[in-house]
């Protein structure tokens, strides 16, 4: 199989799991659009190192994680850093769940997002969060913790039992 069979079919695979993850990270379809396209272009120019590498989502998953933060970085982008955008309606009966998941995730801060993406979205251990962010598994750990607490903090109003003894 030659490096562009190799890369597109890792794409046709994988792409659909990229795009929800850049979602997650920023919140607009656009910029995890772009965030997507970058990733790929740039996993496209190394194909034959990524290819060989242990694993090739971990790679991935590393330089789409820095692609969102390059992203944010960039001047035109500032105002919108850490915040996530209103998503498009879902549609069914658990909107309502969905819509409150999305408010909470909004209100937290984007270094938490990130961690949260990593470690409950993608699976990820501490260590493999850790050295996807570039950051120690003890801010791993405390970032995990604020974001959780955070999380339910803001669901908790929604869902809390009404009346009667505890």
């Amino acid at each position: 199989m030659s490096r562009d069979e190799e890369f597109t079919a890792y794409v046709r695979e994988r792409r659909a799991h990229l795009f929800r993850a850049a979602y997650l990270l920023c919140g607009d379809e656009h910029r995890a659009e772009d965030i997507v396209q970058l990733t790929l272009s740039k996993v496209y120019a190394a194909w034959r190192k990524v290819r060989k590498a242990d694993s090739v989502d971990a790679y991935v998953r590393r330089v789409l994680v820095n692609s969102h933060l390059d992203e944010g970085r960039r001047p035109w982008r500032r105002e919108r850093v850490g915040e996530i955008a209103d998503r498009p309606a879902p549609s069914g009966p658990a909107t309502e769940d969905v819509d409150e998941l999305w408010a909470a995730l909004r209100a937290i801060p984007a270094g938490q997002r990130r961690v949260v993406v990593l470690r409950h979205y993608w699976g990820l251990s501490v260590e493999e969060t850790a050295a996807d962010l570039g950051i120690s598994t003890g801010t791993v750990k405390s970032q995990t913790s604020a974001a959780l607490t955070n999380l339910r903090h803001a669901l908790r109003p929604h869902h809390a039992p009404q009346g009667g003894p505890r």
